[in-house]
């Protein structure tokens, strides 16, 4: 911070914020360039790995949206063309007819392990040399804290 600029509370915050929304970014659209996601967008991918990730290999379209690490705003057109490319499979949920289940096919599980194992190394890349593992540590801690301070996040 320049000199004579005030360390009140909220200009500390606002700054804390910024730059972690700009560091935030600047990492995204270095990993979007990059060649893990030659073959799906971010996007996409979002969508996949979240779906890897559930233990029962189906999730509710609704617990897809509050689950993706992206924002998702056509989240269901975004899942009809994964689907017409034979990356996920959905079908009404058994309980209530309204409600769409989805799945990874066996074409999307190999895949987002593909492109993950390829973003992980990306990742590596640009963290590494720019952070000391315990400084990737702090990093981790300070944002679970901060998000884990929030409690439930509006749908």
């Amino acid at each position: 911070m320049a000199a004579g600029k005030s360390d009140s509370p909220v200009r500390l915050a606002a700054e804390a914020w910024e730059s972690l929304f700009r560091a935030q970014v600047a990492v995204m659209r270095k990993l979007q360039a990059g060649p893990a996601f030659k073959k799906l967008a971010l996007n996409e991918y979002d969508v996949l790995f979240t779906l890897s990730r559930c233990p029962s290999g189906w999730l509710r379209l609704n617990e897809l949206n509050d689950n993706v690490l992206l924002s998702q705003s056509s989240l269901s057109r975004l899942v009809e063309r994964l689907e017409k490319r034979g990356l996920v499979c959905r079908m009404p949920a058994p309980e209530d007819g309204r409600g769409v289940l989805l799945q990874l096919t066996d074409q999307g599980r190999e895949l987002q392990k593909e492109i993950g194992r390829e973003h992980v190394r990306d990742i590596s890349a640009l963290v590494g040399p720019a952070l000391t593992p315990a400084e990737q540590k702090e990093l981790r801690r300070l944002t679970d804290k901060l998000r884990n301070s929030l409690g439930p996040l509006p749908r």
